[in-house]
């Protein structure tokens, strides 16, 4: 093996490195599918990168098929994984239809000609549609952090590159025959840009893997465990921004607070599993009865709250009470099949100027009193200072026996 071969290895063993990065993020630390075709995409790479180099005859009629079916196939699984991970689909048929006819068309130009220069070019014109359908795939996110976009701009400049490298570098350094392939100026150009491009990606392509993970451990680590909601602290953070952003947009917000009536008997009856399969269904209720604009989270051991945006005292009351009708109405696993669980509810509409902390204390005072008129009822505080409640039928007759014993 010449000293041009031992050269060329440094590329395919680089690939085999970022692979087996990839490899190793995605089996430990439990990342998406996307991690998985990063490391395809090496894979493959790396087989094209030691094809070119390794085999004797560059002129063979089968080695620029060879390649260019490698090559795709590392393109395919880079850009599907790319649009994967910003949460965009790419229709794998018409990356299929792309390589399908840039195959067909190679197949003819090596019928018709032994130049190596129609080769390159439609080769090279397949995988630049390739990373620019990517490009306008990565486009269309919603993600824009700063390795996003640098994603982005890797991508448009691999389209590029793959677009308009060939027919520069024929056009300064003229062509070459495909026997003498390897010997050409175009060659040389292309292992540098290749080598350059390949290690630009993948060092993006990890250290954006490696921030997605930062940022899953983050919010698992904001997240209550047993519901899925947002833990105290993080659901505090959330509705400060949420209240901010009201007052700015002059939009109405409400805070619901809810607390899982007699939740010790609960505990003390039926043990402690069948009441974390309670908290773990309320949390479930919650979770599906809000919009996606709310924000809800579990903030103590049987408390939980919910702040909802564009939303008045009214409309929150109503919100709440569809919740607890619900509840009365779920089974939860190692309760016996007639006990239902009840929570009872405080509402409070936000003040003008008032900030998260008042209008939590409003909204727990309403919970008090709540579970102080028998439990299983909404409490609401109105803006202009009155109070409402809305309980059972058998709550409100329990009330009523209560004055008349009085």
């Amino acid at each position: 093996m010449d000293q041009e071969q031992i050269l060329g290895l440094i590329t395919p063993m680089m690939a085999a490195v970022f692979m087996a990065v990839f490899l190793v993020m995605w089996k430990r630390g439990n990342m998406g599918h996307y991690v998985l075709a990063f490391a395809g995409a090496y894979f493959f790479f790396g087989l094209g990168f030691l094809a070119t180099h390794l085999i004797p005859d560059t002129g063979a009629a089968y080695v620029f098929p060879l390649t260019q079916l490698l090559y795709s196939l590392g393109c395919v699984c880079a850009v599907w994984g790319a649009a994967n991970r910003a949460g965009e689909a790419i229709s794998l048929p018409v990356m299929g239809y792309i390589y399908g006819v840039s195959a067909v068309t190679l197949l003819v130009a090596i019928a018709v000609s032994d130049q190596a220069d129609p080769r390159l070019y439609i080769v090279n014109t397949g995988y630049g549609v390739m990373f620019a359908l990517g490009t306008m795939a990565l486009l269309q996110a919603n993600r824009r952090s700063a390795i996003d976009i640098l994603v982005i701009v890797l991508f448009a400049a691999s389209a590029t590159q793959f677009l308009v490298r060939p027919v520069l570098t024929l056009l300064i350094a003229g062509g070459s025959g495909a026997s003498d392939y390897r010997e050409s100026m175009y060659y040389s150009v292309l292992s540098v840009a290749i080598t350059i491009q390949s290690l630009m990606t993948a060092v993006t392509l990890v250290g954006a893997c490696a921030w997605d993970q930062v940022i899953a451990e983050r919010e698992r680590a904001m997240r209550d465990m047993l519901t899925g909601l947002r833990a105290r602290r993080a659901f505090e953070q959330d509705a400060l921004a949420t209240i901010e952003r009201a007052k700015q947009e002059g939009v109405s917000v409400s805070l619901i607070v809810a607390d899982i009536d007699h939740f010790k008997s609960v505990n003390d009856v039926y043990g402690h599993q069948a009441g974390d399969q309670g908290i773990a269904a309320f949390g479930s209720l919650i979770a599906g009865m809000i919009r996606n604009s709310d924000v809800a989270g579990r903030i103590g051991g049987e408390e939980f709250c919910i702040l909802a945006w564009n939303c008045d005292g009214s409309q929150a009351e109503a919100m709440a009470e569809r919740i607890r009708r619900r509840l009365g109405d779920t089974p939860v696993t190692g309760l016996p099949s007639d006990v239902r669980l009840t929570a009872s509810f405080g509402v409070a509409e936000r003040l003008e100027n008032e900030g998260y902390g008042k209008m939590f204390a409003r909204a727990d005072a309403e919970l008090y009193r709540a579970k102080e008129a028998g439990r299983d009822r909404v409490c609401a505080a109105r803006l202009q200072g009155t109070v409402t409640t809305l309980a059972t039928p058998e709550a409100k007759r329990e009330t009523a026996a209560r004055s008349a014993a009085q």
